[in-house]
Parts: structure tokens; sequence; C-alpha cells
């Protein structure tokens, strides 16, 4: 077992393989290249598919890291991650699924935690001289904190995740808990609505796609003015 590969969905499954229903998470800080855009994901050769292209070919440059000089210290092997995604609206309106081309985005993958900013910008280097059409200028190294979350495992179309969010609304006024989409945090970094996607959607019909929804929360006080913003 010693040269067995880590899968982080299956070391982490309270991260990755949530239920059908709604469950509370606790989040550490987790390592992810990102790359920032806006559109339609589904735009053919648009700013989303370019920074999918992006991500896995710095993604996988490191991952073969092992091969040559340049293999980082403590490298260990694994599984490449899932591609994840926050997602919010670009006039920060109510997010609404049907308005694509106002959709804004992070795009990004896990990255192991050998992984440090010199692994990262070596990555970089590798990418741009072998793929000279992505730029790599695009994507950043950054450690992103939830904290706590609830979330459920989404089962069928993305057009249809508005039936899966409103069973984590449900949950949370049931359980004393606060919306925390949109709060800013120390580095800067915004929580927003998160999604991780289970398998290549290229190779999954719709109906039998999976996808964690997660959405940041904190816990709510029994006060009036907490009360008041479970129920709006």
């Amino acid at each position: 077992m010693a040269n067995a590969k880590l899968d982080y969905k299956k070391e982490y499954k309270d991260l990755y393989m949530p239920k059908t229903k709604p469950s509370i998470v606790e989040v550490p800080p987790i390592r992810f290249v990102m790359v920032d855009g806006k559109g339609n994901p589904n735009d053919k050769g648009g700013e989303y598919q370019q920074a999918v292209e992006l991500l896995y070919a710095l993604t996988y440059t490191i991952k073969m890291s092992k091969m040559g000089a340049n293999k980082p210290d403590g490298y260990f092997e694994y599984v490449v991650p899932p591609l994840e995604g926050l997602w919010w609206l670009n006039d920060n309106s109510h997010f609404d699924f049907t308005i694509k081309e106002k959709f804004c985005w992070t795009s990004m993958i896990r990255q192991p935690e050998f992984v440090t900013q010199k692994v990262f910008d070596w990555a970089c280097k590798e990418v741009a001289k072998k793929k000279p059409q992505l730029d790599t200028s695009k994507a950043r190294l950054q450690s992103y904190h939830e904290g706590l979350c609830v979330q459920m495992m989404h089962i069928g179309s993305y057009d249809d995740e508005p039936e899966t969010t409103a069973q984590i609304d449900a949950f949370m006024k049931e359980n004393n808990l606060q919306n925390a989409i949109d709060e800013v945090q120390s580095d800067g970094m915004v929580k927003r609505h998160h999604e991780i996607y289970l398998g290549d959607p290229r190779k999954i019909e719709p109906s039998k796609r999976k996808t964690v929804l997660r959405h940041p929360v904190k816990r709510c006080n029994r006060s009036i003015k907490c009360m008041l913003l479970l129920v709006l």
C-alpha cells in the first residue's frame, strides 16, 4: 500500500460524497489553482472552456513533475481531484441559474499539499512553452477556506439545480443557519455558491450527472434580527 495513490474523493468523503439530502460540513483551508472569468460556460471556445483547459494543463504538468529534475519536495502519487467552481452574477443579484450570460465564476482544481508557489510558477513556465495559446497569467495558486457549509449531492442536469438549492435553503432555516454567501474573507476571497463536478460531463448524460452543491453558512443566534434574516 506504500505506493497507493491518494484519491481525495475517497479520503475525504465528507467533502466530496455527500448524500442526496442536505448536511452540515466543516471545510478546511484547501489549496487550488484558480482562474476567474465571466460568461456562459456552454459557449464553445468561450472563456470558461479556455479556463478549464488551462486548469487541466497546469494540473497535469504538476502531476507529471515527478518525471524530471524539478520533482517537488514531498511529492506523492495522487489522483487528480475533480473540477470545481464558484458562481455568482455580475450584478450581485440573487443567483439565477437561467441567466447564463451574466455568470461570473472562479473555476478551480484542488492541488496536493506539496504544491507551493515555486512549484506553481514552474508549471506556468512549462505550460507557456508547450501550449503558448494558453494565458497562464490568468491562473493563480490560492488557499480557500469555506469553513461551515451546508452541502448536498445533486443528481441530474445543471439546469435542475434550483430544486436542490431549495432543499439546502429549507435545511438552513430548520437548523438556525444563516447564508454566508457574498461574505468577504480576510484574504479578499468571497464565499460563493460552490459546485464540485464528479465525473466528466461530456461522457455522462445530464440525468445521471453528480454535482456537489455547497453553500457557506454561519450559525445564527436566536435573536429577532436573525430570525428575520432566516425568513427572508
